[in-house]
């Protein structure tokens, strides 16, 4: 090679380097769908293989005590988007579709709210939703009307097939799989929706290579089915079933992704957090061993337990945050919407967020600690427990829907305090052994229904939830 063309060479080759230097961080967030605390293996299955994430846990930070903000899908997704509680933004029940979003609903988030993806795009970034949606399925409420470039999944949960829903008489339609706002698939085939989202978030990944990106890619799977879906690469081949089989292929798609980012060089400026929506629902029948586990956390999804709550979460960004490392310090979904901004260099919010900028977290600087003075569990419009520090008090409760820890024929409504830290499973109540603990939590719980309600009662704090002025449409495909 010539000197000339050497030198020509190098120059491109730093200035890119520099470029890539300056530019903010990519961020990938894989969300999935009904996946338990046990389900993985750094968290302790061993039912389930999963070497990516393996992976990603040797070369990335485990959070230990990450939280969901709900214990259903509707909410929980809500909250990662907006990083505020949804009882704030009005998406934890509507008269309609109770405490999930279902087909041809007239409600969804309001397009009001400024979505995650919203505040990256006004920083420059490219923003790309492939997978689950539900938070609503009329045009209005769509992803590509909230901050995503690009779309390309399903509108709401896969157990919501064509029928006639015996609530209102509604007819849903065949499940739709999306590309912008287009159905080009109905009904969509389930068993390959993991891999056709891995296709196409390394194909988009690939396509915005040269400019800041934030891919949100909220997997379908395991799923809120009976019998959740796999490939048929994936389909028979674990040791836990169908339930198996999809958390297996998950890993195997993360691992594709970390692989493309590596092999495009994006690695070293890309932010990838995985973790799940809410617990897993657990098996009706205990003999059944083929659904999820969120061992050794007590209780099922849809709850306010422990176990529907705490997530495994894994965060990965090669040179930034320390390989092999573990945070135990509470932290939630929430706090990736202004982490990420922050990251970004964006502006400060003008609303407010319930979330935390968890930076500190992230990188294990010395002395880092939770932000969260309390952490709220709500059933619907009913809170049900709040946490600060180790300390965990589920209230009393005269009006209760699904508490996991009292019964309908208790007769004494007593506090119950579990130190969620030492005491793992929430076995042993120590209330009576720590009053003053329960009085501080119990004034902590006084100022959060203060600000987002309790109970059919509007806190000071909440916003409206999205409603279409007409009728609501089902999302068919063109005839």
């Amino acid at each position: 090679m010539k000197t000339g063309t050497l030198l020509l060479a190098l120059s491109f080759f730093f200035t890119a380097v520099s470029r890539a230097a300056d530019r903010p961080p990519n961020f990938i967030v894989l969300f999935c769908d009904n996946l338990g605390y046990g389900d993985i293996e750094p968290f302790g299955s061993t039912l389930h293989r999963t070497p990516s994430l393996n992976r990603m846990a040797a070369e990335g930070r485990k959070f230990t005590h990450f939280y969901a903000s709900a214990g259903v899908c509707t909410p929980s997704r809500a909250s990662i988007l907006t990083g505020c509680y949804a009882q704030r933004v009005g998406m934890h029940l509507n008269p309609r579709d109770h405490h999930v979003l279902r087909p041809v609903s007239p409600y969804g988030l309001h397009p009001d709210e400024v979505t995650l993806a919203e505040a990256l795009k006004a920083n420059g970034y490219a923003t790309a939703h492939i997978g689950k949606w539900h938070l609503g399925d009329q045009a209005e409420f769509l992803p590509t009307r909230q901050g995503f470039d690009f779309f390309h999944g399903i509108p709401y949960s896969d157990d919501m097939t064509e029928r006639t829903w015996e609530k209102d008489g509604s007819q849903w339609p065949p499940l739709p799989l999306m590309h912008g706002e287009t159905v080009i698939e109905a009904p969509a085939d389930r068993d390959t929706l993991t891999k056709r989202y891995t296709e196409e978030a390394v194909a988009w990944i690939e396509r915005n290579r040269d400019r800041p990106f934030f891919l949100y890619l909220p997997h379908a799977m395991p799923g809120s089915t009976p019998t959740p879906y796999a490939s048929e690469a994936f389909r028979g081949k674990s040791r836990n079933g169908p339930w198996g089989d999809s958390v297996e292929e998950i890993d195997w798609s993360t691992g594709v992704i970390l692989d493309k980012l590596v092999e495009l060089g994006l690695d070293e400026n890309t932010l990838v957090v995985w973790t799940s929506d809410n617990g897993s629902p657990l098996a009706k029948d205990p003999a059944d061993p083929g659904r999820g586990s969120n061992l050794p956390l007590a209780g099922r999804g849809y709850t306010t337990s422990e176990g529907a709550f705490r997530v495994p979460c894994l965060t990965w960004w090669p040179g930034r945050i320390p390989a092999g490392t573990v945070c135990d310090e509470l932290s939630s979904t929430m706090d990736l919407y202004p982490t990420f901004v922050q990251l970004a260099g964006g502006a400060a919010d003008t609303v407010k967020r319930d979330g935390h900028d968890i930076r500190p977290l992230l990188f294990a600087e010395e002395g880092a600690k939770t932000p969260w003075e309390v952490f709220a569990y709500y059933e619907l419009d009913q809170l049900q427990a709040v946490r600060s520090g180790p300390w965990k008090l589920f209230l009393p409760l005269e009006d209760f829907a699904k508490h996991p820890h009292y019964k309908k024929s208790d007769r004494e409504r007593a506090p119950l305090l579990f130190n969620v830290v030492e005491d793992v499973d929430t076995s042993d109540n120590i209330a009576a052994d720590h009053p003053g603990i329960v009085a501080r939590l119990t004034a902590l719980a006084e100022s959060v229904r203060a600000d987002l309600g309790d109970s059919g009662k509007t806190g000071s704090g909440q916003r409206p939830v999205g409603k279409i002025a007409g009728t609501a449409k089902p999302v068919t495909r063109d005839p």
